[in-house]
């Protein structure tokens, strides 16, 4: 192929690989605007064989791994079953790329396959909040961040789930070109710049009460959430002293039960904001935060963005 001037950029496809991220990274690189006829970018799809087999169709790939391993820049789309077996010669061209000074970034899932490169060893990384357990799980060396966009430890980079693969790119686009033309790329992909918050404000939740012998005083504490409620409340309606509570809440559910009763509260203003037009002092109340700020300070820290943007986000009706 003719040597290129521009940055290059080696997406890589895979058996099993995501579509969404393969395509979506193409995009954002191969459309950034600048005057006509600068090209800030060479985009290369690479892959160890020309026929790559998705979930639901397969394509055809021009570049091999070698032009990955020269490239500036190599992106690692998401896997569709992250425990299947990754070629060696893949692992072998990531670290090969990374050796040579290339910029390395994981998008979704994608970190289950840089994790097995080692190149994430010691670093801190993020992937889709579905998998951030079973991230931490396999590679205790890693520290797992499951509330962020994008993790940029400079040259290792890595993503949570789908739309936070775009704000990555568009971070790396800013970082190489500025802020201007990551603006315009992003209005061309319709899109902001920078999103408020990171990835705890889409993660779903599993409803109160995991099986277990406190799935009564769970469920009596999820019908009185509006109420003043102490340690001791709960100890006196579970028939336990205070420190017992304190311990089975700590084997069975790994929190506190003042913890616990912070983030049912978190959870039901969240079902609040998202269904009804409730104002913010009406559903502090009705979760039983003393007051909107309480509500704002405790929402923000858990969420990590304000109840008004958090419903500006989810509320269809607002």
């Amino acid at each position: 192929m003719k040597q290129s001037t521009a940055h290059r950029v080696a997406i890589l496809a895979f058996d099993g690989v995501v579509p969404f991220d393969l395509t979506m990274a193409c995009e954002m690189f191969g459309r950034v605007p600048l005057a006509p006829g600068k090209i800030p970018y060479e985009v290369l799809v690479c892959a160890q064989s020309n026929r790559i087999r998705t979930k639901l169709f397969d394509m055809r790939i021009r570049w091999g791994l070698s032009h990955a391993v020269n490239a500036q820049t190599v992106i690692i789309p998401g896997l569709d079953d992250v425990l299947s077996p990754i070629p060696n010669t893949l692992l072998e061209a990531i670290r090969a790329a990374e050796k040579n000074g290339a910029r390395i970034a994981s998008l979704c899932s994608g970190a289950f396959i840089l994790a097995r490169t080692r190149l994430l060893d010691g670093l801190r990384a993020t992937t889709h909040w579905r998998g951030v357990q079973l991230l931490a799980d396999l590679f205790p060396q890693v520290t797992v961040d499951p509330n962020v966009l994008f993790v940029d430890n400079g040259r290792i980079l890595t993503s949570a789930g789908a739309c936070a693969g775009m704000d990555l790119c568009l971070h790396m686009i800013r970082q190489d070109c500025g802020n201007a033309v990551a603006a315009d790329t992003a209005r061309c992909a319709v899109m902001p710049l920078a999103r408020d918050g990171g990835q705890a404000q889409f993660i779903a939740y599993d409803p109160p009460g995991a099986p277990s012998n406190l799935s009564p005083l769970l469920q009596w504490i999820e019908e009185r959430l509006d109420q003043d409620l102490t340690l001791k409340d709960m100890a006196g309606q579970a028939a336990m002293s205070s420190r017992t509570l304190s311990r089975r809440f700590q084997e069975q559910l790994n929190t506190s039960p003042l913890q616990w009763l912070l983030r049912a509260r978190v959870r039901r203003a969240q079902t609040l904001l998202e269904t009804t037009n409730l104002p913010i002092e009406h559903i502090a109340s009705a979760v039983g935060f003393g007051s909107p700020t309480s509500l704002r300070e405790h929402f923000g820290r858990i969420v990590g963005v304000s109840p008004t943007a958090y419903r500006r986000s989810f509320n269809p009706v607002r």
